[in-house]
């Protein structure tokens, strides 16, 4: 079987983020034949339309990471009942210009954690209609809300809690069926 190649994005830029904790541990349950490569969002410039006929270097450099890969995994925080305004930049930048979409018939995972007990839901359903309008094929279901407590994903990226551990690995075993019916065959 060929190695697909799946984009990690995490939409927080915090150093000891909990969402990079959980990419960490989704990460180490992917398939052997499933290579992940971390896409950083946090060296872009704010989106200005006025630089889509010459891109920045960090711009240019983060859609070729994008189009590198054959999936897509999101990792989102909550802020104010959305995704992070530093992630919707990043869906900005590599959607432009017009007609040179970095996003386009991927398929993708949507996942997040937060202290909340509903934790990221509400993020991930605005994630999901934005990515929709990109021509994103988002994983329909299961959907992953994971409340977050200190100690649940140790520092090896191991879940610690059993029932959490299954529950994300529900998530892991359908999003490789769904990745492996829709990726375009890796070059």
């Amino acid at each position: 079987m060929s190695t697909i190649k799946i984009g990690m994005i995490v939409g927080s830029l915090r150093k000891d983020s909990i969402n990079r904790q959980l990419a960490k541990a989704v990460a180490k349950r992917l398939p052997a034949h499933m290579q992940t490569e971390d896409i950083p969002i946090g060296e872009l410039p704010l989106y200005n339309q006025d630089l889509d006929a010459a891109m920045p270097a960090p711009v240019l450099a983060f859609k070729q990471r994008v189009e590198s890969v054959q999936a897509l995994l999101f990792f989102t925080p909550e802020y104010n009942r959305s995704y992070s305004g530093v992630l919707k930049n990043a869906i900005d930048w590599a959607s432009r210009p017009s007609g040179k979409n970095s996003w386009a018939r991927k398929p993708a995972g949507i996942l997040g954690t937060s202290p909340s007990q509903i934790g990221t839901a509400l993020a991930q359903e605005h994630l999901r209609m934005v990515l929709s309008a990109l021509d994103v094929a988002v994983l329909p279901q299961p959907s992953i809300f994971v409340q977050y407590t200190e100690g649940l994903i140790d520092a090896e990226g191991r879940i610690t809690n059993e029932i959490t551990a299954k529950f994300i690995q529900g998530f892991v075993d359908r999003y490789v069926a769904w990745v492996e019916k829709l990726a375009p065959a890796a070059s």
